[in-house]
């Protein structure tokens, strides 16, 4: 289970917030060093509606997801307002940052094929490996980071929903996602209900 984690512990570890790694909608990324020496990426999360428990009982049930392919959750923070989750650190960043990049590029043919394999079995653990079926609904070159072997591991858990396994459609009330990687039934006005089809379309 992650660990929770002061928020003096958490200036202590990012030194004061020093190093930003980046910043999304759903909060900005600093790196930061447990007392072990291991480096981690500390997410602090944009203003959230969620009370303490509920966070934490999401934290719980994303705690559980052990995969080669997932980004480990390590810990966590709840101090008043504030909302932080510790990550291991992902070395050699997103994936986006070298599709698009116009450096030398160091993805070939087979590390390619590697990375496309890596991130469908992360997905398939998450709809079928765990206790809930978790669909995240915003699988993204940006989410998908890679460690220093370049290997691929699904990141980004803010918009996922969890499901009874049993439910081959769930229900949505709203879209979800980024424009432009989501897939088509979720730009429907009235969405009703959707599968984890909706992740793998993303891809």
């Amino acid at each position: 289970m992650p660990i929770r984690y002061s928020f003096s512990e958490i200036k202590k570890m990012t030194k004061g917030f020093r190093e930003r790694l980046g910043e999304g909608g759903f909060g900005t990324i600093f790196k930061g060093t447990l007392r072990s020496g291991l480096q981690v990426a500390v997410k602090m999360l944009s203003q959230s509606k969620a009370n303490g428990q509920d966070f934490i009982n999401e934290v719980a049930s994303i705690g559980r997801i052990h995969h080669v392919n997932i980004v480990q959750l390590i810990g966590f923070c709840v101090h008043g307002s504030k909302r932080a989750l510790i990550y291991e650190f992902m070395p050699n960043g997103s994936l986006n940052k070298h599709i698009f990049s116009s450096e030398a590029n160091i993805l070939n043919y087979e590390k390619t094929y590697d990375i496309a394999l890596g991130v469908a079995r992360g997905i398939e653990y998450l709809h079928q490996g765990c206790d809930m079926q978790i669909l995240h609904f915003d699988i993204k070159p940006h989410n998908i980071l890679l460690d220093e072997n370049l290997k691929p591991k699904v990141s980004d858990f803010g918009l996922a929903k969890l499901y009874p396994v049993e439910d081959s459609i769930v229900p949505l009330t709203c879209a979800r996602g980024t424009f432009g990687y989501m897939a088509p039934e979720m730009l429907y006005k009235n969405i009703g209900g959707v599968s984890y089809k909706a992740d793998v379309e993303c891809c």
